[in-house]
């Protein structure tokens, strides 16, 4: 090792990374010892480990006796060592390179010693090959450790411009168990990653509660291949814990590319297509040098054997010319004479042993020297033609890709990964959002909600002060987008995420918090949009305490300003009461305090702007406003409740598609019994219905419990309440299996109410106008 490098440790250190098959694609030195693992552990001191080349590095040597390359002096000028190796295969792809030193880093990653040939074989075919052309037998890197290279379009870049980054992840795979649980299993790591350290930084994350949800990590690797697993809790989702150990932890890393050599004495960033032509030039090189060599080797023996081939024609002349010389020299320079042989050819007729006088030696100086004769003229032959040494080079890899050629390790995925936000590591799931009327927002689990009869008192819902109550509560996706809208008519926008979570009693936090909303404005409704706003060809539909009615595009709301946005121009003595989303071609119906309901087809209200104020949608009565309003489909119920806690179901049917602008049909017969209407939407038969109190109650109940009845009925009593007690608000939520009746420590729960269907008048209805009057 002396004769070469000044410091044996350097050397030792670099051989052993060559042992390594973590570290290099193809070994090129054969281990026997220990040589580390992929935990980090270092290999035995020197002395207890043996190493030869291996056959791949023996390709990167051979022909190298052949003057095939320059040779140079060694560090103390002591030696001579190459400059470079003949190299029969490209070793600086597919081995990949870290530093040169001297203060110049280049960070080349490991690829598949097949495809590259594939790409060397395409380029010589065709030299006008772009790198889109090379990538398809060339598609990206190939790491020792195997692992997912995310997207192509960092290498793409990386190949024309030698500079890039991609990223590379682990392969994992999310298995679900007998128990309900789900475990994460990684069979293979980015490039370079301690898998020691890396349990290591997952069990502290655990342990540190910065990623929830992992019970136990084990590392169950063994000979056979990777294999690290990670226990995952009942309640969490794998897939948001593996999104946060991708952000947190070297399961996901950034492969710098920079793709630097030195190029005839000078560094330079080369191109995949200027590495390859490098090195084409570089075989087209060694080709003919090595061809030379053989030539002058084949020409210089053919110059023996010609002489061997006289001195066999006269064979007794000469024999007699060398019994008769005093001295060797004297006989050469008597045969160089007589024969016109040259000092070689003479030194080597005197230096034949006897035994090649036979006949049979004859013969095979003969045959070797036809066949020299043909090797000569075969080597001049390719020293004169590009093309015989261009099919020598495809031929030599052709036959290392057959040799040593094997499967690629690292899987690339089509299309981008966008950098991990924080959607990512939230779980998705069905989250209820409420809002009270003096702006405390929170967000907290629908389960937290258990299914009761009708009739019953509920559970607390939240703790609130004689002057506030929940006015807005609606079921969401933590992953969608929500709109909220104000009694000024502006929008803000917000991920449901985003809202903090807090207990079923808690207040939450005030909303102008986390909006920008402006002194005075109030939140009126909030609409969840599911998917991309910018993409959508819904509508979204608004209407007005005034029964204003507005038809807008959802697009208009894709980009929203932290300071909001005007939704709808208001006049100076109405408000915004709700929004809801349509496909626009939906009927919609209205209800208003007094009882009263109008139903038309939404595309009687033309598609407006963003700030545009709409039109009229019921005309109400004196004193009277809408409480609410929703989409309604023909086979959907009508669904009431009133301020006393009384509700109904009614047939879609029973509300018959008028104009836009009448005044309504009779609904609900307003009495101090019932009260007037608190809330009025559209059911299916299959949802739960969650009712709020003006005092913070909150009760949930299945809509198949709440009895069918016609238009003008009372209804059944849904909810008992406590003095002056009263329905602030409702939503439909998704439904569940009913349970047994959780009783709350500071609520009760009661046996279902029986059915009080009543009559009302007998003459509530009135006409309805067809009045199609614009509020503009």
């Amino acid at each position: 090792m002396g004769k070469y490098h000044h410091g044996d440790s350097a050397i030792y250190e670099s051989m052993v990374r060559m042992a390594q098959d973590f570290s290099y694609r193809y070994m090129l030195v054969d281990g026997h010892g220990n040589f580390g693992s992929v935990d980090g552990d270092g290999a035995a001191a020197m002395r207890y480990t043996e190493a030869r080349m291996s056959k791949i590095a023996v390709e990167m040597l051979r022909d190298i006796n052949k003057d095939t390359v320059d040779w140079q002096p060694n560090y103390d000028d002591t030696e001579r060592e190459p400059a470079v190796l003949p190299a029969r295969f490209p070793n600086l792809l597919v081995n990949g390179a870290t530093g040169i030193a001297v203060g110049m880093t280049t960070n080349i990653p490991p690829h598949n010693l097949a495809e590259v040939i594939s790409a060397i074989h395409l380029l010589m075919d065709n030299p006008d090959a772009t790198v889109a052309d090379l990538m398809e037998v060339l598609p990206g890197p190939d790491f020792p450790t195997g692992g997912i290279v995310m997207g192509k379009s960092g290498i793409r870049k990386a190949y024309q411009t030698g500079r890039g980054n991609i990223i590379v992840r682990a392969k994992v795979d999310i298995q679900d168990q007998k128990n309900g649980k789900q475990r994460i299993i990684v069979t293979e790591l980015p490039y370079m990653v301690n898998k020691a350290k890396l349990i290591e930084r997952i069990a502290g994350l655990a342990r540190d509660k910065e990623i929830e949800g992992i019970t136990d990590i084990n590392d169950e690797s063994d000979r056979e291949g990777m294999r690290i697993v990670i226990d995952v809790r009942r309640d969490a989702s794998a897939s948001v814990i593996l999104n946060n150990l991708y952000k947190m932890t070297l399961m996901q890393t950034n492969f710098g590319f920079n793709m630097l050599a030195i190029v005839k004495g000078a560094p330079k960033v080369l191109s995949l297509k200027q590495i390859l032509i490098y090195y084409l030039e570089h075989q087209e090189d060694v080709i003919r040098r090595r061809t030379e060599f053989d030539l002058k080797k084949a020409q210089a023996r053919a110059h023996i054997l010609e002489g061997l081939r006289i001195a066999l024609d006269h064979i007794d002349e000469i024999i007699a010319i060398i019994r008769q010389s005093q001295t060797s020299e004297i006989a050469k320079n008597q045969l160089m004479d007589n024969y016109g042989l040259s000092d070689k050819q003479a030194q080597a007729i005197l230096d034949m042993r006897l035994v090649r006088l036979t006949g049979l030696e004859r013969e095979k100086i003969e045959s070797e020297y036809q066949d020299l004769l043909k090797a000569i003229a075969d080597y001049k032959e390719i020293l004169a033609s590009k093309d015989r040494i261009n099919q020598i080079i495809y031929e030599e890899l052709m036959e290392i890709q057959r040799k040593f050629g094997d499967k690629r390790r690292t899987e690339l995925m089509v299309g981008e990964v966008l950098s991990i936000e924080d959607e990512d590591l939230i779980e998705e799931e069905e989250v209820a959002v409420t809002l009270t009327h003096n702006g405390y927002i929170k967000r907290l689990p629908t389960t937290e909600f258990k299914s009761q009869h009708r009739g019953g008192r509920g559970i607390q819902g939240m703790d609130v002060h004689d002057d506030d109550f929940i006015e807005h509560l609606l079921t969401t996706s933590t992953h969608d987008v929500l709109l909220f809208f104000t009694n000024a008519g502006k929008v803000y926008r917000m991920k449901a995420y985003e809202i903090p979570e807090y207990g079923r009693t808690a207040k939450g936090i005030p909303v102008i918090n986390l909006l920008g909303v402006n002194s005075g404005e109030k939140i009126q409704a909030v609409v969840n949009v599911t998917g991309d706003a910018s993409a959508s060809d819904n509508y979204l539909f608004f209407t007005t305490v005034k029964g204003v009615v507005k038809r807008t595009p959802v697009q208009e709301f894709a980009n929203i300003r932290s300071n909001g946005l005007k939704a709808i121009t208001l006049k100076d003595d109405d408000e915004l009461i709700g929004v809801t989303i349509t496909d626009g071609h939906q009927n919609v119906i209205i209800g208003t305090h007094d009882g009263y309901a109008v139903s038309f087809d939404e595309t009687t209200v033309r598609s407006m702007g963003r700030t545009a104020s709409g039109v009229r949608g019921i005309r109400l009565r004196d004193d009277d406003f809408v409480i609410g309003f929703d989409v309604l489909k023909p086979d959907s119920n009508v669904f009431i409740i009133t301020e006393k806690g009384y509700g109904k179901q009614t047939p879609a049917a029973d509300y018959p598609i008028k104009g836009r602008g009448g005044k309504g049909i009779k609904t609900a017969n307003v009495t101090e019994k019932n009260g007037h209407l608190a809330g009025l939407t559209t059911v299916d038969g299959q949802e739960d219905i969650m009712v709020m109190t003006n005092q913070g109650v909150m009760i949930r109940f299945n809509i198949a419990t709440v009895s069918q009845t016609g238009r003008a009925t009372l209804g059944v009593r849904l909810m008992r309440l406590g003095d002056d007690g009263q329905v602030a608000t409702m939503a439909k939520v998704d439904p569940e299996p009913e349970v047994d009746e959780t009783v709350a420590t500071d609520a009760t729960t009661e046996a279902p109410v029986d059915d009080q269907t009543v009559n009302a008048d007998a003459t509530t209805t009135e006409p309805t106008t067809d009045s199609n009057d614009s509020n503009e």
